[in-house]
């Protein structure tokens, strides 16, 4: 399924190697993101992934209507920058390092409807039909 350019897309980070997110933080986002139906992809760091260079960050970054859920928005871009993936205008990073759980809450995109037959455990984030490497 290729996502629809209008249908927002959200990639949280779980940090959990450099654990620069504060704990209850991070399990509080996670906790609400899985109840509110929202279809999110989870990955355990975006630090890492830089690292390996990973190709679905270069499948994840061009899709414009993406918020990320993670740590600094100048230390996303960079990481996005480092694995030769520049994020594409309009994305949105929500900084968990800062903020609080609630906040971080209220500024996510809220739940939209699925193409009929599309299964929940799609994975969404994919803008050219391909499905990125990141799981829910």
């Amino acid at each position: 399924m290729s996502a629809d350019a209008g249908t927002p897309r959200i990639l949280y980070c779980h940090c959990a190697y450099a654990q620069a997110v504060p704990k209850p933080v991070k399990q509080q986002v996670l906790q609400t993101l899985t109840a509110s139906g929202v279809e999110f992809e989870a990955v355990p760091d975006l630090c890492e992934m830089s690292a390996k260079r990973d190709p679905a960050l270069a499948e994840l970054a061009g899709c414009g209507a993406l918020t990320i859920v993670a740590c600094y928005p100048r230390a996303v871009t960079w990481l996005f920058n480092a694995a030769g993936a520049p994020l594409a205008e309009g994305v949105r990073v929500l900084n968990m390092r800062t903020e609080t759980a609630e906040a971080v809450a209220a500024a996510l995109p809220r739940r939209t409807e699925r193409g009929a037959g599309a299964p929940a455990s799609e994975p969404v984030g994919e803008c050219d039909g391909r499905s990125p490497s990141v799981k829910r």
